[in-house]
């Protein structure tokens, strides 16, 4: 199976590329920058071998399928994938061309992000157990999957970013920090650093106590999986964190897309 996988965020585009189901490259791109994602897309098509049985020598063995919770950028790729690729894409969602891997014993299904669910679908692909994951992206979410594999739902907090312009735009004085860091103190020397660690202390303290909650309610302490762009960042202070993994919503559409294929054939 040869396969380009396309998460769609709100702040980057990651495309993987997968050649007979092996991960060959991943590329993590401004969603606002089409040129970029148009080369990332044209490379991994360049490197997708020719279909041998079609008559069109052209015609690649593969298929793109995306996740996406921006409309405006899935626009955006599939008008790339038709101009540039001559190729139509398939979505994963409900509804979609893909549908979930994963049931959800949620409210209102249709209002969780994609994302999330297969990013809980990767990690309990591998876990195969109750398991809790967190996404450090522009928002950060806290899901949470039962031992049968139901997705139960999560919480959803403000990323570093986000809680750093809050502060900065609804205060006086406050000043817009750059990137979250790991503390050098744990106390701030000036303005900056204190908001700085009180970014980087909030969202450890958070996913610490939201896993104690969760395996509360389970009845059991579930393994625990660490994803997203600021995934690296939060490393050091999360000791009760079984794995981190990049690109964990890659994973999952790969996996939705081999569930989809298996149970159609």
């Amino acid at each position: 199976m040869n396969l380009i996988a396309i998460d769609i965020g709100n702040t980057n585009i990651t495309a993987g590329l997968f050649l007979d189901g092996i991960e060959a490259g991943i590329e993590k791109t401004s969603g606002s920058n089409q040129q970029e994602i148009t080369e990332v897309l044209k490379n991994y098509w360049d490197r997708v071998p020719l279909a041998k049985a079609s008559k069109d020598k052209t015609k690649r063995d593969g298929v793109i399928v995306i996740a996406s919770v921006n409309p405006k950028w899935t626009d955006a790729v599939r008008k790339i994938a038709k101009e540039q690729l001559n190729e139509k894409i398939l979505e994963v969602g409900i509804g979609k061309d893909v549908p979930l891997p994963m049931e959800l014993g949620v409210d209102k299904p249709g209002q969780v992000g994609v994302d999330r669910v297969l990013a809980a679908y990767a990690a309990y692909s591998v876990v195969e157990d109750a398991v809790i994951v967190a996404d450090f992206g522009t928002a950060v979410t806290i899901d949470v999957v039962d031992d049968k594999g139901v997705f139960l739902g999560g919480t959803i907090l403000p990323g570093f970013e986000m809680s750093a312009d809050a502060l900065n735009k609804h205060t006086a004085t406050l000043p817009k920090i750059g990137k979250v860091k790991i503390p050098e103190k744990p106390f701030g020397r000036d303005t900056a650093e204190a908001i700085n660690n009180g970014l980087y202390y909030s969202a450890m303290g958070a996913f610490e106590i939201i896993t104690r909650f969760y395996a509360e309610h389970l009845g059991k302490w579930p393994q625990t999986v660490a994803t997203g762009g600021n995934v690296e960042i939060i490393k050091s202070g999360c000791d009760f964190v079984d794995s981190f993994v990049g690109d964990l919503v890659v994973k999952g559409i790969v996996l939705a897309y081999k569930k989809y294929i298996g149970e159609k054939s």
